[in-house]
């Protein structure tokens, strides 16, 4: 019997047996290649071209550009971010009294489906006159720009807060008031030691109310005008300018120099806020963090520390509360 012949095109089976490892030499063409780098930083995609572009533009102005090459809001900002980090104004009030006052403004988020009312129409009008950019923007997105806060559907975004020299701006008042350009005695507010923006607004809102021409905060381990600050003072830093120093100390001697009296606020004071007779004169009133107070070289400084008389079942007021009594206080012996 002959054998069957084989077909055309079959596959011939064999017994798989024991192969013949590598040893180890293939081993790192089996190793990944690590993260994914950012697309910043891979030369052949359009944000490599948009950085360097944005570097060159930033070296001409002499400045630098934003971290991450984008100029997008992200979100609220703390007393740790840059100084040189975008703000954002949130809340119709807030809003209305920044773009009144002629604040430059990068950008208007807008709510979809707003509720629209008087303060709207006129941030609307004010952001077309000015040429405003305006961004409609759903909720989701507002809320994660803002970190929550509540924005009322307007979101504005503005550049860096521009800090005026504290002394500069200590001399320039008091040359207005000589010449009777400004009626009411200079009365500046500084802050030692305040960290909280909430309280960096209240208390600019109280300058507003009585007449104050400007507040101090120290350049170092103190709050900063941040859209926090921006919300609590409702609109009221844009009318009280915020001024920088860069050493306290030595910018309280000079604001002594220049015939201002230095009154340091403490529960442990010389004199009793009723009893304060230097309200009439041009006045800085000094007031320190809620725990530690005034710092020692402040205190030096200061020609008076006056204490405000409160129940005695109470330890101390809030820096924003303790500045608001006293300014309430001048206001009221000036105005006699």
């Amino acid at each position: 019997m002959s054998a069957a012949p084989k077909r055309s095109g079959a596959i011939r089976k064999s017994k798989k047996g024991p192969s013949v490892g590598t040893g180890g030499y293939g081993r790192k063409a089996l190793e990944g290649k690590g993260p994914t780098p950012k697309a910043e930083d891979r030369t052949y995609h359009k944000a490599f071209k948009n950085k360097e572009l944005a570097e060159r533009s930033a070296a001409k102005r002499g400045g630098s550009p934003a971290r991450g090459g984008s100029s997008a809001p992200r979100g609220r900002s703390t007393g740790g971010r840059s100084k040189n980090s975008e703000e954002l104004v949130t809340g119709r009030n807030s809003v209305v009294e920044a773009l009144r006052a002629g604040i430059p403004a990068k950008a208007l988020y807008v709510g979809i489906r707003i509720d629209v009312d008087e303060r709207v129409r006129e941030v609307l009008k004010i952001a077309a006159e000015r040429s405003i950019p305006v961004m409609e923007t759903g909720k989701p997105e507002l809320d994660r720009m803002t970190d929550e806060a509540i924005h009322q559907g307007l979101v504005l975004q503005v550049p860096p807060y521009n800090y005026a020299d504290a002394l500069e701006t200590v001399n320039a008042t008091i040359s207005k008031f000589k010449k009777g350009h400004v009626k009411n005695a200079p009365l500046f507010i500084a802050l030692d030691g305040i960290t909280d923006p909430r309280n960096l607004g209240a208390i600019i809102r109280s300058a507003s109310a009585f007449n104050a021409h400007a507040v101090i905060v120290p350049e170092r381990r103190s709050v900063g005008m941040t859209a926090t600050a921006w919300k609590t003072s409702a609109g009221a830093a844009v009318r009280v300018p915020v001024t920088r120093a860069t050493n306290l100390t030595a910018t309280l001697k000079g604001m002594k120099e220049a015939g201002v009296f230095v009154i340091g606020l403490d529960g442990e004071g010389d004199v009793s806020l009723p009893d304060l007779g230097l309200a009439t004169d041009p006045l800085c009133i000094v007031v320190g963090s809620e725990g530690k107070g005034l710092s020692r070289l402040v205190r030096e400084n200061c020609d008076l520390i006056v204490s405000i008389p409160i129940n005695s079942n109470m330890e101390s007021l809030n820096a924003s509360m303790a500045v608001g009594i006293t300014l309430y206080e001048v206001s009221r012996k000036r105005s006699a």
